[in-house]
């Protein structure tokens, strides 16, 4: 099946490559560091300088999710180096912003195409002496490749729905023989544990969710206060993440509905593909809506009275957008994608909407809703009516992100639970 799989591998890899090139029309970063993505990466080292732990997360959300793992690596090993791998060009710009601070002790490159020639090519030239794959990441080729390296492979911070275990399952013996060459997983939660082990996986273990340990940086929130008193006093109704179909939805709602909502309130939407900023732009102006980008707001000019939409159209400013709220709505959920995870709004003690479709982050979407910090809405129109219950009512608005804060708070030290757990494989240094 493996053989089957890597012929596909490079029987597809003209049309790959063609559709990176293509997807560089509108986000250039994939036409960038072409090289890399073939496992070629320049000439290697005789023998590292300092030992080499490979931690793999594919996009924006994976790579804030490593975000504590990572610190919290380099400063248990501190003569170790990180070579932090990505897929997208977004995953890639959000490390370097992230973590900057760490100097040449980090370094980032996109993960090779999962071929056993090309993941050799990676290791050739960084000597990882383990390899951390962040939530959901598995690539068959790539974990034997290590495993004939004596390069042990670990799943951290991992989730599996029942929709992701059923598409494991249909693909048999590939998935079955790359599940048994995991050497260890740390799940997020019991269920996800309970469908990682249905896979085979040999050392499964519980450790929570690591972006419970997501610390705010202040920088972010100084961020979020300049917004702020760009916005003024106006009310705002923050939908973030959303996903292709869910800004028509929200904007028609936003329309017809309004009137329920507080006099002025502003509606801030942050898609979660930078690709679709022009689209959603115009999708505001056909809803009749007046629109300001983000990008465009001077520090200390105050948001002029008409707008009636902002458009988050910058990267890494999450938590800053979340910041200025005062009710957030979780994208990815209005549709049946699986949605967003809640945590950071939860964190910064924002009441959390969000919709029916969770499959994605179900047990969190569930604990958040039982501890009273997120409430379930229904479709758009639910949403705003709930968004104007809240931001009518300031005691009720008060209690709910109270209730998220707690919430979030108990669920702290999955990643000192991981670290624990990655000791016995990783030499101390």
């Amino acid at each position: 099946m493996r053989l089957l799989y890597s012929l596909l591998w490079w029987l597809a890899l003209p049309l790959v490559l063609a559709r990176l090139w293509l997807r560089g029309r509108r986000e250039p970063g994939y036409r960038q560091h072409w090289a890399e993505r073939l496992g070629l990466y320049g000439k290697a080292a005789s023998s590292p300088a300092a030992p080499v732990l490979w931690v793999h997360a594919v996009s924006v959300g994976e790579t804030r999710a490593a975000e504590p793992l990572v610190n919290a690596l380099l400063a248990r090993y501190p003569h170790s180096r990180i070579v932090l791998t990505h897929m997208t060009p977004t995953g890639r710009d959000t490390g370097r912003t992230l973590f900057a601070r760490h100097g040449a002790r980090l370094v980032q490159a996109y993960l090779p195409y999962d071929t056993g020639l090309m993941v050799s090519g990676f290791i050739r030239h960084f000597k990882p002496s383990v390899c951390i794959l962040m939530e959901t990441e598995v690539w068959p080729n790539l974990i034997a490749t290590c495993g004939r390296r004596g390069v042990p492979v670990v799943l951290a911070n991992a989730r599996l729905s029942q929709r992701s275990l059923g598409k494991a399952q249909r693909l048999g013996a590939l998935m079955r023989v790359a599940a048994q060459g995991i050497t260890l997983v740390a799940a997020q939660t019991e269920a996800d544990a309970a469908r990682v082990r249905s896979l085979g996986v040999p050392r499964v273990e519980v450790t929570g969710s690591i972006k419970f340990d997501v610390v705010v940086p202040p920088a972010a929130l100084a961020v979020g206060a300049a917004l702020r008193a760009a916005i003024g006093a106006r009310p705002v109704l923050l939908c973030a993440s959303t996903r292709d179909g869910e800004e028509a939805l929200i904007l028609e709602a936003f329309r017809r509905d309004r009137a329920a909502l507080p006099a002025k309130t502003l509606l801030l939407i942050v898609p979660r593909h930078p690709q679709r900023f022009d689209d959603v732009e115009k999708m505001i102006g056909w809803q009749g809506l007046n629109v300001q980008r983000r990008s465009t707001i001077d520090p200390g000019t105050p948001l002029a009275a008409h707008i009636d939409v902002m458009l988050g159209d910058t990267m890494g400013e999450m938590f800053a957008y979340y910041d200025v709220c005062d009710v957030a709505f979780v994208g990815g959920s209005l549709l049946p994608l699986g949605g967003q995870n809640l945590i950071e709004p939860a964190a910064l003690g924002k009441p959390v909407l969000i919709g029916p479709h969770t499959f994605n982050f179900e047990l969190v979407t569930q604990e958040a809703v039982a501890a009273g910090g997120a409430m379930r809405v229904t479709d758009s129109a639910d949403l705003l009516a709930q968004a104007a219950n809240l931001l009518n009512d300031r005691e009720a608005r008060s209690a709910m992100g109270a209730n998220a804060l707690a919430f979030a708070s108990q669920h702290r030290g999955a990643t000192a639970r991981t670290l624990a757990l990655l000791a016995s494989l990783i030499a101390p240094t």
